[in-house]
């Protein structure tokens, strides 16, 4: 993956077009079409999602309590299961209720409660729930193709094309991480159109309907190479905080594959395990 977006080529100097043979009229120039206006409307699920949190941080649905079921919900906000799905969906990523399909969703608490799986998962409400200020600056983003374990971990094929993107983030202006994101390539697309001061990806990807939904995560130590050292001001082979994550959307369909390095001393993780859900270890080889 290159570190820093590569320098434009040298521009063209413009060519006389070729004339038309003799005896045949010139065709006219083709117009290109309009581009497309993006919407401003907010899509009817993230409504709906907004409408049952503020719910939940109200107290009308305490920690503990279950929500409607999603007909009686698709009723209420006159919207189909598909968009309820999806506005439950929104507050499992937030971690406001569990994940359990074919019950009724119980409320796990208010999003100031503590919650390890949310802070695995997105970087900036983690931050936010601490009273801190995330920020994100995109380094570089690269159209490539898959190879071995981004194939693997992305669920495609190896040489399929994807999006390669390389960020820092920070707290306060201090930075404290680089991330390394591989995309398939449609949701690397709606990446690569973002400004590259960018906060929160998954933010603006849900509104896009793609939703980050389950992570499965391995924290481990990695040392700094040259680009980790430059973006953090630390030395090349320091050891670091290595997490990498595999996100999946509501289908089980994986929409990222994450190597998130961070400067020892940042930050902390937490797992809740239970004799249901234990926590795994392996041996490294």
């Amino acid at each position: 993956m290159n570190e820093a977006p590569q320098e434009a080529d040298a521009p063209r100097e413009p060519q006389e077009p070729h004339a038309p043979p003799a005896g045949r009229e010139p065709r006219p120039p083709r117009e290109s079409p309009a581009p497309r206006r993006a919407s401003a409307r907010t899509p009817l699920h993230l409504k709906v999602a907004e409408d049952l949190r503020g719910a939940i941080t109200a107290g009308a649905y305490g920690s503990g309590a279950r929500l409607p079921a999603e007909d009686e919900l698709a009723r209420r906000y006159a919207v189909s299961r598909g968009t309820v799905r999806q506005a439950l969906a929104a507050l499992r990523t937030d971690g406001l209720i569990t994940s359990r399909r074919g019950t009724r969703r119980v409320v796990l608490g208010g999003p100031g409660e503590e919650n390890a799986a949310t802070e695995l998962r997105s970087f900036t409400r983690w931050a936010r729930s601490l009273g801190q200020e995330p920020g994100g600056r995109t380094v570089a983003v690269d159209p490539g193709t898959a190879e071995g374990e981004e194939a693997e971990q992305l669920r495609i094929a190896a040489g399929d094309p994807v999006y390669r993107v390389l960020r820092l983030r920070t707290l306060a202006g201090e930075p404290v991480m680089v991330e390394r994101t591989t995309y398939p390539w449609a949701v690397g697309a709606l990446v690569a159109g973002m400004p590259l001061d960018t906060v929160s990806y998954s933010e603006q990807l849900a509104r896009h309907g793609v939703l980050f939904t389950d992570a499965h995560h391995t924290i481990d130590i990695a040392p700094a190479d040259a680009a980790d050292a430059r973006l953090l001001g630390c030395r090349a082979g320091e050891a670091l905080l290595r997490e990498r994550r595999r996100s999946t959307d509501p289908a089980g369909t994986p929409v990222e594959w994450s190597q998130d390095r961070y400067l020892p001393g940042t930050v902390a993780f937490t797992a809740h395990s239970t004799a249901a859900s234990a926590l795994g270890r392996r041996l490294r080889p």
